[in-house]
């Protein structure tokens, strides 16, 4: 049975209420007034978006104000915007930045941009590539945009004395770098090291937890009557010693204290045990919810706790590692791709055992072959325990498998007895038969196709689905509650021949399967899907045709090398034009980790940071549908996205944030504290490259005598800037949004 199909732009279930502290008030009172000037729909019973599904696209109402509709690209001016809300602005001027920010980061490009027309000159730093239209600094950082997670304060100018295209270079092959300061703040997390067995015995489920309670408790009991046994004899011989009297052979015996059956054995026994082991109310229901994504980021549930042992556990650690490595990783290129791998060949982590295997699966199979061959990649992943169960694949049969394992049963029996038909066969149990049987699952066979090689586009038709599906029968899992390694059951394989996309596949067992990965991963439709993909990913939401051309006849002729296609795209004009500059909007994910390095913020504790990523919508490991979470535009902006990315920047800025300290006037200055329009001016310089569209500052420079930024009662006459709020502004506006 098929998992449900997901729309390309993923809702959510729910907006968490946000907490309106005094710096973050004034982004929900910011909201509040942009919705009334663009006509956005809201539930009727609260403004704040918790109750109602957010993610929902703007409302048709904002016509009014985007001349095609928001289906299609404002205009590059979006004053028209704000002179049509003056006087909702003048009330509450600070809710122009969200209102321009829902526009301009749905417009084809951002009015920060410098004009198309001006051409960069020859620069050193951009020796060996194909720049003509961005100047050193753009690209430079745009490369830290693209191929990673943001600059950090001082990468762009380190990039610059090293050269951008050795910069490049290093990414490209990551094991050339140092990286062991991660590694040592990996070391935090010991699950990261577990192999899957040690995960499953280490974190039980509640009920299995409670059953290994009560074998410990049985066995104690049982040693504890050995060790009693051990010294009621000792005391019997005693007794024994000294009541025998010489010459006298009649006197009786005394009858053994250990005689009656041990307390082990004894079915009352254990009860006691039982009532020692209270059940834990915690845990009930534990399973049903994301524990990563929602509430108060501050606050960390119990069940994700440092110290528990519960299977949350596991998923928290995968989650604060992946962070971990996006913020502080060398290999900044190494961690985006394994980013883009995972979400590619996606897993559930709330799918039963899947917990359990998703720390190997990222780790022995994702990021050794992000930048290897696809084969590999795509043999890798369907040899998973991780897939395997994930698209049920586990438990796909030939249906006349148990047909033929009766059969071979009966003849074993019949040779056994001789043929004298002595002792006769016991009569079969139709129910316990029903029980056994197993059937064809065509879920991985059709995602196979669907989603990790050709594409829906891709030429494929249901019986071809249906016969990739017959290939994988046998691909299993060997104890999938023990130790979960890969298995094939050639019992379960069906060995007749198949036909898939034409071709006749009948090498045998598992080849069959193995014949049609190689088959997938070298046909042209494969090489297209995946090279749009990854455009997408890097260049822009609608890359452009030449370039995807280029990047697939890379991938054909290097048999799938992944790095290959990677430096096709990179040394390509397209990747370096003015139309693909801060063309993307950064994902929940990206923009939680972006802000973090932009400020260098020292994190000592990665957890809030994951539960924000889930607030503002991307949960880590939480995307259920085998699609993976939308690289596209359309799937992140909203205004409960906007609202929530405005409170985490004002949160990280403002050290509202537990574990996390950054030092904001050290970057803008100390002396900047005295003078908002100087600290103003150079937050945009540092954050966003001293490059900020027009509107943007007018609105941002509104909000310089607000209280909130001055430190001040409205009847003070001291003033003093908050940095950490002026900071937060920045990073919430559209331009920071882009990447």
């Amino acid at each position: 049975m098929r998992l449900q199909a997901r729309p390309a732009s993923p809702h959510f279930q729910r907006v968490p209420a946000i907490a309106a502290t005094p710096k973050s008030l004034l982004a929900v009172i910011l909201t509040f007034a942009c919705i009334g000037s663009l006509g956005i729909e809201m539930p009727a019973s609260a403004a704040i978006p918790a109750a109602k599904d957010t993610s929902a696209p703007l409302s048709a109402s904002t016509s009014a104000l985007l001349s095609a509709g928001t289906s299609a690209p404002l205009s590059a001016s979006t004053s028209a915007l704000f002179s049509a809300s003056t006087s909702a602005l003048l009330s509450v001027s600070t809710s122009a930045l969200l209102s321009a920010g829902t526009s301009a980061l749905l417009s084809a490009g951002t009015s920060a941009s410098l004009s198309a027309s001006k051409k960069a000159k020859a620069d050193p730093a951009l020796k060996g590539l194909p720049i003509s239209e961005l100047s050193a600094d753009e690209a430079i950082l745009h490369a830290l945009n693209r191929l990673a997670y943001g600059p950090r304060p001082g990468d762009v100018e380190r990039v610059r004395q090293m050269g951008l295209a050795k910069w490049i270079e290093q990414q490209l092959n990551p094991n050339s770098m140092d990286d062991r300061a991660l590694e040592a703040r990996l070391a935090d997390y010991p699950t990261l090291r577990m192999s899957t067995a040690k995960l499953i015995d280490e974190y039980p489920q509640p009920k299995q937890a409670e059953k290994q309670a009560e074998k410990q408790a049985q066995a104690q009991a049982r040693q504890e009557q050995r060790r009693s046994d051990a010294g009621a004899a000792v005391v019997e011989k005693d007794m024994q010693a000294g009541q025998a009297q010489p010459g006298n052979s009649e006197a009786p015996a005394v009858t053994p204290v250990s005689t009656p059956q041990p307390v082990a054995d004894n079915s009352n026994t254990p009860a006691p045990m039982k009532q020692q082991a209270p059940a834990n109310d915690a845990t009930k229901g534990a399973g049903k919810r994301d524990v990563l994504g929602g509430g108060d980021p501050n606050n960390v549930p119990r069940a994700i706790a440092d110290d528990s042992k519960r299977p949350q556990r596991v998923v928290a650690e995968l989650s604060m590692s992946k962070v971990t490595r996006a913020v502080y990783s060398e290999r900044q290129l190494q961690q985006v791709m394994d980013d883009f791998w995972f979400n590619h060949f996606n897993v559930f982590a709330g799918k039963g055992e899947d917990r359990y295997y998703l720390t190997s699966y990222e780790r022995d199979v994702i990021q050794p072959r992000a930048f290897g061959k696809f084969k590999d990649l795509v043999t890798a992943t369907a040899k998973s325990p991780a897939m395997l169960f994930y698209l049920d694949n586990f438990l796909s049969a030939d249906p006349r498998a148990a047909e033929r394992q009766a059969m071979q049963r009966a003849m074993r029996q019949q040779r056994r007895r001789g043929g004298f038909g002595w002792p006769p066969p016991r009569p079969a149990n139709p129910q316990q038969a029903k029980k056994n049987e197993r059937g064809l699952n065509e879920n991985y066979g059709r995602e196979l196709m669907e989603l990790h090689t050709l594409g829906v586009d891709g030429g494929y038709t249901q019986k071809d689905v249906t016969e990739v599906a017959r290939c994988f029968t046998g691909w299993t899992i060997d104890k999938p509650r023990q130790y979960a390694d890969f298995k094939f059951d050639d019992r379960l394989h069906d060995p007749d021949p198949k036909i898939v996309l034409g071709k006749k596949i009948h090498a045998g067992g598992m080849k069959d399967g193995e014949q049609v990965i190689d088959l997938l991963a070298h046909h042209p439709s494969t090489a297209k899907f995946i090279s749009t993909k990854l455009a997408r990913r890097f260049v822009s939401d609608n890359p452009p045709p030449a370039l995807v051309h280029r990047m697939a006849e890379t991938f054909r002729s290097s048999n799938g090398d992944i790095r290959a296609v990677l430096k096709t795209m990179i040394w390509s004009p397209e990747f370096w034009s003015r139309e693909s500059y801060r063309a993307k909007i950064k994902t929940p994910f990206e923009l939680v980790v972006s802000a973090v390095r932009a400020l260098g913020t020292d994190v000592d504790t990665p957890m809030p940071l994951v539960q924000w990523v889930g607030r503002i919508g991307e949960p880590l490991y939480q995307c259920q549908p085998p699609t993976g979470y939308s690289d596209k535009a359309d799937a992140w902006v909203n205004t409960g996205a906007l609202l929530n990315r405005m409170n985490y920047s004002l949160a990280l800025a403002g050290n509202k944030m537990r574990g996390a300290r950054s030092d904001v006037p050290s970057l803008l200055g100390v002396d900047s504290s005295a003078d908002p329009k100087t600290a103003l001016d150079r937050a945009v310089q540092v954050f966003l490259g001293g490059q900020a569209g027009a509107t943007t500052v007018e609105t941002l420079e509104k909000q310089l005598d607000n209280p909130q930024v001055l430190q001040a009662k409205l009847d003070d006459p001291r003033r003093q800037v908050d940095l950490g709020v002026v900071a937060g502004l920045v990073l919430g506006a559209p331009e920071f949004q882009r990447r």
